[in-house]
């Protein structure tokens, strides 16, 4: 399961309100590619279908997807939003990483 935290829900609302999504109705699609600096990273869009390979959770009531070999990588990973200043954006924190690279984009196992 994928979790999604109080702020990140906030600024995923708002994000899908502004390109068009439902929040209540489309799906927040979370995935894993190779590449970054550490040999994996994160990917976030929006999508409005799931495959039949997907994984479909609720948390918070944000509707994620996760495609089956992404799944694997993401096994209790908290989607986290941090904003202001210092600001990173959207953070996965990752229980399964066992190392990052500095920006927080890509991992390693």
């Amino acid at each position: 399961m994928i979790q999604v935290s109080e702020t990140a829900k906030k600024k995923v609302v708002s994000l899908m309100t502004d390109e068009g999504y439902n929040a209540s109705t489309d799906y927040v699609r979370v995935g894993v590619k190779s590449g970054g600096c550490s040999g994996l990273s994160y990917e976030l869009k929006f999508d409005k279908a799931i495959a039949e390979t997907d994984k479909v959770f609720e948390d918070n009531d944000v509707r994620i997807i996760v495609d089956k070999k992404s799944f694997l990588y993401l096994v209790g990973t908290v989607l986290e939003y941090s904003g202001g200043l210092n600001g990173k954006g959207f953070v996965f924190n990752n229980p399964n990483a066992q190392r990052t690279c500095g920006c927080g984009e890509s991992f390693s196992l």
